[in-house]
């Protein structure tokens, strides 16, 4: 039982044939579960598609950093109807990514405090990139009250501390950083990199965060992790991730792949 926490069946160098075949190779998978998550209005339509099409498959609605530009007010109010479809179930992937600068960075801001303000209105989970702006994307969170006493009361706790339904995908910053957004309430992912050799600030993330705050993703079809690594990543490939976590943990692949899918289940709020 895996849960691919983070993919991208809606990228759009896929065709449809090509999607079609994903698709059908995560059916005959070990993976139950997997997000498609959008990125700009047009990907996460597609997703909310994808997500009513295949039984294992759910989605995210929003504008990424990249894409920050793109997000008009019609735009918006469009992610706002899809964040309302019952299997769309986030709002993400949302946030600043300032080693690529493909959006103003005002823009970024702008569009990553209004996409934060949605999902507390809808009380939705929220799904961040961080890319170069660590410090910046947990300042912007707290002060739009993505942490506040307010948004951790809407969900249950995890081992009586306080869950915040933010999650940072593909989690790339310190051991003291995911420290920091665990007591918080957030929630971390890890992807195919931590299975590289130099992963050694990605083995030490996992080594500090507890099992219940862990998500494995694959960020299909990018990052595909060893002994993939160099090819189109996908989803099925989340396993060697999670075999990793279990390595890292001292934990039965089972047990991880269990624990990491449950944890998935109860972020996005799957029954």
């Amino acid at each position: 039982m895996l849960f691919d926490s983070h993919m991208h069946l809606n990228n759009e160098d896929l065709t449809d044939s090509q999607r079609a075949e994903l698709a059908r190779e995560i059916g005959a998978s070990d993976v139950s579960y997997a997000v498609d998550i959008g990125f700009n209005l047009e990907s996460s339509a597609l997703a909310a598609g994808h997500a009513e099409k295949y039984p294992w498959c759910y989605a995210a609605a929003g504008y990424h950093p990249h894409d920050a530009k793109e997000m008009d007010d019609m735009g918006f109010q469009m992610i706002r109807a899809l964040a309302k479809k019952p299997k769309v179930v986030a709002i993400g992937e949302i946030g600043l990514d300032f080693h690529y600068d493909h959006s103003p960075r005002d823009v970024q801001r702008e569009c990553f405090r209004k996409q934060i303000r949605l999902a507390n209105e809808l009380k939705m989970p929220i799904v961040i990139h961080a890319r170069e702006a660590d410090e910046e994307v947990l300042r912007i969170l707290r002060e739009e009250q993505a942490f506040s006493n307010e948004r951790t009361n809407w969900f249950p706790k995890i081992q009586g501390a306080p869950d915040a339904r933010v999650l940072l995908h593909c989690f790339s910053g310190s051991a003291e950083l995911a420290r920091q957004y665990v007591r918080l309430g957030g929630t971390i992912s890890v992807a195919g990199p931590i299975t590289y050799k130099n992963a050694r600030k990605g083995v030490e993330v996992v080594m500090e965060v507890p099992i219940d705050r862990l998500l494995v993703e694959t960020d299909a079809p990018y990052l595909a992790p060893e002994p993939m690594r160099g090819k189109r990543n996908k989803t099925p490939y989340v396993e060697y991730t999670a075999r990793k976590v279990a390595e890292i943990k001292g934990l039965a692949y089972e047990e991880a792949a269990k624990a990491t899918c449950e944890n998935a289940k109860r972020f996005y709020g799957i029954s």
